[in-house]
C-alpha cells in the first residue's frame, strides 16, 4: 500500500519522470497531469493526500489552479514550486493557504522532505511526544515522592498539565493511559498535602503560606496598579490551567503577556466563598463575623429610630 498518494501538476512534466521514479521508489503513489485543468477535474473525484503545483503554467496558472482546488477540498495540502521568488508571488501563495513553497529547481530530496513534512508530520509529532513524555515520566514519579512543598506542587501541576495537552498529539492510548494514571497517583497526593497543610495556611499568624484568594489582590493585583494608568482585573470562574493554555494563543493575538503565574484557592472553591474571598480580600469567616456586625448595627440604627418616633407621639 502507498504511503500517500501524490498528484504532481506540471507543463514540463515528462522532464521530471526520474524525480516521479524517486518518490514511487520511496513508496509514494503518484499521479502526473501537463495542466491544471485536467488535475482540478481529477480531484472532484479521486482522494489525494498531496498536490505538487507548478506556478507557471499555460492556459491556467498554478495559483488559478491553487483557487479552484481549495475550492474543492478546503483543507488538501499544495506545495507550490515556482522558479519566481518575487515577494508579491510569495504572498499571494501564503495568502492562499499553500503548505510549502519549493523554488526550482528542486531536487529529489527537497521534495522529499517537503512530503514528509506535510504527511508524516502528525505521525512524527505522536512519536516524539510519546518518546519524550516517557523520558519525563520517572522525573514526575519522583517528584511526586520528594515530599513537594507548594512552589513544586504547582510545578508537577503545571508539567502534568503540559504533557496532558501534548499527549492529544499521540495516537498511543497506552501512554495516554499511564499519563492518566500518573495524575491520579497526583491527585490522591496533593489531597493529601492540602489536608496537612491548610489549617496552617489559612492562619493568619502563618509565615509560610502560598498566595490564596484572600490575599491574591493584595500580592498579585495591587502591585501593577499605578496612578494615572488604568488597570482592569478580568476574572474569568471556574477556568481551569489546562483551558487557559488552550486559549491562550487567541489572547496572545491581542495582548502582550507578560508574566503567568498561580495561586491556591481557598476551600470550599465555590463562587461564594473563594470568589467572594478574592474581591473583599478575607476569608468566609471574616466575612461572615463583618456582616453580623454590620447587621447589629443596622438593628441598632432602626430601633433608635423606632424610639424616636415613640417618644414623639403626642400623650
Amino acid at each position: 500500500m502507498a504511503l500517500a498518494k501524490i498528484l504532481w501538476v506540471d507543463d514540463e512534466i515528462e522532464s521530471l519522470q526520474s524525480q516521479k521514479l524517486f518518490l514511487e521508489n520511496k513508496g509514494y503513489e503518484v499521479q502526473t497531469f501537463t495542466n491544471g485543468f485536467d488535475a482540478i477535474d481529477f480531484i472532484k473525484e479521486n482522494l489525494v493526500d498531496v498536490v505538487l503545483l507548478d506556478e507557471t503554467m499555460p492556459g491556467i496558472t498554478g495559483l488559478e489552479t491553487l483557487a479552484k482546488m481549495k475550492e474543492v477540498n478546503q483543507s488538501l495540502p499544495i506545495v507550490l514550486i515556482t522558479k519566481n521568488e518575487t515577494e508579491n508571488l510569495m504572498d499571494e501563495a501564503i495568502g492562499s493557504q499553500i503548505s510549502d513553497y519549493l523554488i526550482k529547481p528542486v531536487n529529489p530530496n527537497q521534495v522529499l522532505l517537503s512530503l514528509k513534512k506535510i504527511i508524516d508530520n502528525k505521525r512524527l509529532v505522536a512519536e516524539k511526544t510519546t518518546t519524550a513524555y516517557q523520558q519525563q515520566f520517572r522525573n514526575l514519579f519522583m517528584a511526586l515522592n520528594a515530599n513537594p512543598d507548594y512552589n513544586e506542587w504547582m510545578e508537577i501541576y503545571k508539567k502534568l498539565v503540559y504533557w496532558e495537552l501534548e499527549m492529544e498529539k499521540s495516537d498511543s492510548p497506552e501512554m495516554r493511559e499511564v499519563l492518566q494514571s500518573q495524575k491520579s497517583e497526583a491527585n490522591t497526593e496533593f489531597f493529601k498535602f492540602v489536608s496537612k497543610n491548610y489549617a496552617k495556611w489559612v492562619n493568619p499568624k502563618s509565615s509560610e503560606a502560598p498566595v490564596m484568594s484572600h490575599n491574591l489582590f493584595q500580592f498579585k493585583v495591587l502591585p501593577h496598579v499605578e496612578k494615572g494608568i488604568p488597570t482592569f482585573f478580568v476574572l474569568l470562574d471556574n477556568l481551569r490551567f489546562d483551558q487557559w493554555k488552550a486559549i491562550q494563543p487567541i489572547f496572545a493575538e491581542s495582548f502582550r503577556i507578560l508574566e503567568e503565574d498561580t495561586f491556591y484557592s481557598i476551600l470550599p472553591t465555590a463562587t461564594q466563598y473563594a470568589r467572594n474571598a478574592i474581591f473583599s480580600g478575607m476569608l468566609p469567616i471574616d466575612i461572615e463575623k463583618q456582616f453580623l456586625r454590620c447587621g447589629r448595627t443596622m438593628r441598632m440604627k432602626e430601633e433608635r429610630i423606632c424610639m424616636k418616633k415613640i417618644s414623639s407621639r403626642p400623650c
